[in-house]
């Protein structure tokens, strides 16, 4: 058995009927302009801009552990223990991949993370802090992330730096670092954090090399996104490609702080295309995956204790699936969510939310990257709290 990967499938069979109610009876999933429906099936598929799996490593083992088992993560150990009665929702461990040289140091902050083909960029939040001029953002190949989830190294990952060609940025008023990244092929989206007084946001285009030598932003043209709520520090934070929409996504949408969350819609111009409704969801919503072809995608759900401002009086998403064996024990939440994107707006998926398994409050990570490993599950990482982490979390 694989000896890092002691993925909790106890009982999945049984929890997948309890956890999951009916699909849609008539077996159609509302694509982008789509009519609108109440339910959406989840059948698997490949997102959106990220290619299929083409190597030829050994799969992942899925042996599931026995009730009770141990995990141990950075800095802790978690020990599920078995419960009578209804069993508790699965909570998935991170799989630590560890980093070599500057990426591996807490102040790498990378704050998002997109396929480009069969290379993951990762973005720090300050690219400055990567070489010279305007910085680099940092890249990994699939085959050796597979190579070390597959157990076939041990070595520390290396990333290689993109020098990012990005004129003025770092001179905008209030700039607070780059939050989110996606791609269409060569073209390139990227959001911007600034406070020039209030909190204010920015979505910029650019253009990866297919030689990986530069990403050269369009500073020229950049599309301006007002925050929704007036709280420091938030802005609009997650990035979905879907099709040939680009959606931002604000960080607050709980009931008390933000009322009528909303998405703001832009073409690939940066031309606004409006907004459409966002679920209300309590916490933080730090970063999302590309939209597959029915409209689907999934985001970083996300509550650090000390974020008071954003403490809700019930968290419905927990209210309706419960919570795992380490949510129940601490106020942490980290969890994955997954939604639809149609013309009406964006709703929650009927996939149960993947909770991931905590470590305890004075650990909690602060995931602020996602990206599909497809045929995997998803790759995770924070910026500098508690440290950088590089995380592989197995779905099936």
């Amino acid at each position: 058995m694989n000896r890092r990967l002691l993925i909790p499938f106890i009982l999945i069979f049984i929890l997948s009927a309890c956890l999951r109610p009916a699909s849609n009876p008539s077996g159609q999933v509302p694509g982008i302009g789509g009519a609108q429906a109440t339910t959406v099936t989840t059948p698997a598929s490949t997102a959106t801009g990220e290619a299929e799996i083409n190597s030829t490593l050994p799969a992942i083992s899925r042996t599931p552990p026995s009730a009770g088992y141990t995990q141990t993560a950075a800095h802790a150990t978690v020990t599920l223990t078995a419960t009578s009665g209804s069993p508790s929702p699965i909570e998935y461990p991170v799989i630590n991949i560890p980093l070599a040289g500057a990426a591996s140091d807490r102040n790498a902050e990378i704050s998002g993370m997109a396929w480009y083909s069969n290379t993951l960029i990762l973005l720090p939040q300050y690219p400055s802090r990567f070489g010279s001029g305007d910085g680099a953002v940092l890249a990994l190949d699939r085959a050796e992330i597979l190579a070390y989830i597959n157990d076939l190294t041990d070595i520390p990952l290396m990333p290689r730096t993109i020098p990012l060609i990005a004129p003025g940025v770092n001179k905008l008023t209030g700039f607070e670092g780059f939050e989110a990244i996606g791609f269409s092929g060569e073209r390139a989206f990227l959001t911007i954090e600034t406070k020039p007084g209030a909190m204010l946001a920015y979505l910029v285009s650019g253009t990866i090399k297919p030689d990986l030598s530069e990403l050269r932003l369009d500073t020229s043209r950049m599309a301006q996104i007002p925050p929704q709520t007036g709280i420091t520090n938030l802005s609009d934070e997650a990035l979905v490609v879907a099709g040939q929409r680009l959606v931002t996504l604000y960080e607050a949408n709980g009931a008390a702080v933000n009322p009528k969350p909303a998405a703001h819609l832009f073409d690939f111009n940066l031309n606004s295309q409006g907004t459409v409704s966002f679920a209300a969801i309590e916490y933080r919503i730090t970063d999302a995956t590309p939209a597959d072809d029915y409209g689907r995608f999934w985001a970083i759900n996300y509550f650090y204790p000390g974020d008071t401002q954003l403490l809700p009086a019930a968290d419905p998403l927990a209210v309706q699936f419960g919570e795992g064996a380490t949510h129940s024990q601490f106020n942490t939440v980290e969890r994955l969510v997954e939604f639809v994107f149609t013309e009406y707006g964006i709703t929650f998926s009927d996939a149960p939310p993947i909770q991931i398994q905590l470590i305890d409050d004075d650990h909690s990570r602060n995931w602020e990257a996602i990206a599909r490993l497809e045929g995997y599950g998803f790759l995770l990482a924070t910026d500098k709290f508690p440290e950088t982490i590089l995380g592989f979390l197995a779905y099936p």
